[in-house]
């Protein structure tokens, strides 16, 4: 038997009991008289302890073991004389009598311990080695926790766990398809599927009314900072449904699996926000409420006034909008002001306004002396400012540039000023997105969330004459400003399918071609279905 307990099990019970472990030696400290040894496994670390006394075939071969060499040991738990408190183990250490070398190792690139001091290319490069550090095996210890827990809710919830097909026929649902090619059929290939859409949507013309699986996704398109080319997937349909209860299932979905997995509770129902509403005050469609610092809009107060760069903006259809600060002017010296100007341009603002009004009621501004007093008065009293508050305002032909700039700098200012707090769990839905947005590679308008979202009821008769105002029956779940999941309820009326084709400059030859299994699979029955997917990760 290589070992009795584990590396992060032994407590206080357990002094006076002979126990063998083994694992990774993480840091030796040889004092003379004793060693200390640091000893790792994914449970934890223990303190073993070689003595005076202690056997001399065990100190010499302590003498000889170094970072990362696997050994195993076999000794007494004592009660520590200086408890660490720090560790789970910290009350006691174990005196070894045997020590046997499993295998040596070579010097490792970096340390493996909480904080390495290896940088992303070494760590990658190393990556089994970066796997043993205490964050990574938290982490694959929460995704497993968060696996078996969402299969425990779906299928109490009757969900069945259902695969589909690796290799699939290729269909155009935003990026770069992967392809393979096949070796019985020259010059043909398989598609490995972007997300399961179209086969959990034929489940639901079969009759499978609840389907999920976790479930791997390829996408050959450019890297993001939380998006590899292949990713996993909770992926999960319903029929019969409508918006109202595909989010009352995830909500019941993300409650419990906050409760079993981090011991969080969620208050139920979730709130929930139009795109259009997110995109107004927090200049994002995955909106971080963790702090405020809304977006709100002046361009009715900055069209008549004196300064020219607002009131032409506003006069040829663009837009002005600010955010407030509130209650750090004192954090932001002109430097740093000045620094936050070239920040939003990288989000193709023109520049950055601002008016800082000091404690003791002073006010210092880029723009007021343009401004009368009573526009200066209408400007503040619309952005709420007091004494020590710091507005910060752009103007731009664009109201989504501007408010993606806003948006991005008052997430930026949380940021430098710690507001966003990691263990504060602000969930919200938002919904009614648009169906569509224009791409300029294409010189056309193309799905937001893929060709098989349904419209709104009351929009359905805008594909017709403004199909850029049509809005979709989707909806993403946010987390702290971060996506975690999105869906939609999705078209089952083959009329309604063929208009939103041809809407999207589909030929009826070309949908056909791409989607004719899922047209004619139609025409059999489609009952009214819709659901989700959320990024395991």
């Amino acid at each position: 038997m290589y070992r009795t307990h584990t590396c992060g099990c032994l407590r206080a019970c357990n002094v006076n009991q002979t126990v063998t472990l083994a694992g990774w030696v993480q840091k030796v400290r040889n004092l003379g008289a004793m060693t200390f040894i640091d000893l790792r496994d994914r449970y934890g670390i223990t303190q073993i302890v070689v003595e005076e006394h202690s056997p001399a075939e065990a100190r010499e071969t302590v003498c000889r073991v170094g970072r990362e060499w696997v050994i195993q040991v076999v000794g007494k738990v004592v009660e520590r004389q200086s408890k660490n408190p720090k560790m789970p183990t910290g009350d006691i250490e174990v005196t070894a009598e045997k020590v046997a070398i499993l295998h040596e190792a070579e010097v490792p690139p970096f340390t493996i311990e909480e904080v390495s001091d290896g940088g992303d290319d070494l760590r990658m490069k190393y990556r089994y080695l970066d796997l043993r550090r205490p964050p990574l095996q938290r982490n694959m210890i929460l995704r497993h926790k968060m696996a078996q827990e969402i299969r425990r809710f779906l299928s109490d919830e009757g969900f069945l766990e259902i695969e589909t097909p690796c290799l699939v026929g290729s269909t155009p649902e935003g990026a770069r398809d992967f392809v393979v090619p096949s070796r019985m059929s020259p010059n043909q290939f398989y598609a490995l599927p972007q997300s399961p859409q179209t086969l959990k949507q034929l489940l639901m013309v079969a009759g499978y009314d609840k389907y999920f699986q976790i479930v791997r996704c390829f996408r050959d398109e450019d890297l993001r900072a939380d998006r590899q080319p292949e990713f996993t997937q909770i992926d999960l349909e319903m029929s019969f449904v409508e918006q109202d209860d595909v989010i009352a299932v995830n909500e019941g979905f993300l409650q419990r699996v906050f409760k079993e997995v981090l011991d969080v509770d969620i208050q139920l129902p979730l709130p929930r926000m139009t795109w259009q509403d997110a995109m107004d005050k927090y200049g994002s469609d995955k909106p971080d409420v963790r702090f405020g610092f809304e977006i709100k809009d002046i361009s009715d107060i900055a069209k008549d006034c004196s300064f020219k760069v607002f009131k032409d903006t506003v006069e040829n259809g663009g837009t002005v909008r600010l955010i407030n600060v509130n209650g750090y002017a004192d954090k932001f010296p002109r430097k740093e002001i000045d620094k936050l100007g070239e920040f939003v341009k990288t989000y193709r603002a023109k520049g950055l306004a601002w008016m800082k009004l000091a404690a003791d009621g002073s006010m210092t501004s880029s723009f007021a002396k343009f401004l009368s007093e009573d526009e200066i008065a209408a400007i503040k009293e619309r952005a709420g400012a007091k004494e020590n508050d710091l507005l910060f305002v752009v103007a731009d032909a664009d109201w989504q540039t501007a408010a993606v700039a806003l948006g991005a700098l008052r997430c930026e200012l949380a940021k430098r000023l710690g507001l966003a707090k990691k263990d504060d769990f602000k969930l919200l839905w938002v919904t009614e997105f648009p169906q569509f947005e224009y791409s300029e590679e294409e010189n056309r308008l193309v799905a937001m969330h893929h060709p098989f979202t349904a419209p709104m009821d009351e929009d359905i008769p805008l594909l017709d004459t403004d199909p850029a105002k049509v809005r979709a029956k989707a909806y993403d779940i946010i987390l702290n400003g971060c996506e975690l999941g999105g869906g939609s309820i999705r078209i089952h009326d083959p009329e309604l399918q063929t208009k939103m084709f041809e809407a999207l400059g589909f030929t009826e030859e070309k949908a056909k071609e791409q989607f004719g299994h899922l047209i004619t699979a139609f025409s059999y029955g489609a009952p009214p279905h819709g659901g989700l997917a959320y990024g395991l990760d």
